[in-house]
């Protein structure tokens, strides 16, 4: 399975930015991060990592926003009575954050967990204009991708480094320290979501 991944793993990383941004709760950011690592060992190169989870993050946006947004809108919501609730209390105020911030929610959507796999149906059931939103929507994944990518790539490339100068343990703290930092923004991150 290793040796598909680092020989042929990009059309994977296609299909799980694709499908998360679609709508479907995926790790596509973790499989990001795991193939900007892989392109610092040397298996990708990493401007190809970042162009697949660029054009992946943006064909599935595309895809929700037509497909549940547009097409499905409220009636697809209506067909199962959870789902029908959920939306009642979530959506009028989503829907009042697109007319509020409209393409920044959708570029800075890109950005938080949530609203990954979930901007581009509310962007296409609020009626944003589909230009508008394309230019937003590949804006964010052009940056996301390319931020987390080299994140990753530079980051993996460190670990890598540090255990060839210094050792296994060293290696570990230079991860454990990466990770810290990823913690951090995330809360970060979660702060700035709790203000929306």
């Amino acid at each position: 399975m290793t040796n598909f991944i680092t020989d042929h793993g990009l059309p994977l990383l296609f299909v799980v930015v694709m499908l998360e941004s679609f709508g479907i709760p995926l790790p596509g950011e973790t499989a990001l991060i795991a193939f900007g690592v892989l392109a610092a060992e040397g298996h990708y190169p990493i401007v190809e990592v970042i162009a697949v989870a660029a054009a992946a993050a943006i064909v599935g946006d595309n895809l929700g926003y037509w497909l549940i947004g547009r097409l499905g809108g409220r009636a697809l919501f209506r067909r199962w009575h959870w789902l029908n609730q959920y939306s009642d209390r979530v959506l009028p105020r989503a829907e009042a954050l697109m007319q509020r911030h409209g393409g920044a929610a959708v570029f800075f959507g890109r950005f938080v967990a949530i609203l990954r796999y979930t901007i581009a149906w509310v962007a296409g059931l609020s009626r944003m204009r589909w230009w508008r939103f394309l230019f937003w929507n590949a804006a964010g994944g052009i940056v996301w991708a390319t931020a987390v990518g080299l994140i990753s790539y530079y980051g993996g490339k460190a670990v890598a480094e540090t255990i060839a100068r210094f050792g296994l343990y060293a290696g570990v703290a230079a991860a454990v320290g990466i990770v810290a930092a990823w913690v951090g923004l995330r809360l970060a991150r979660k702060r700035v979501e709790s203000r929306l």
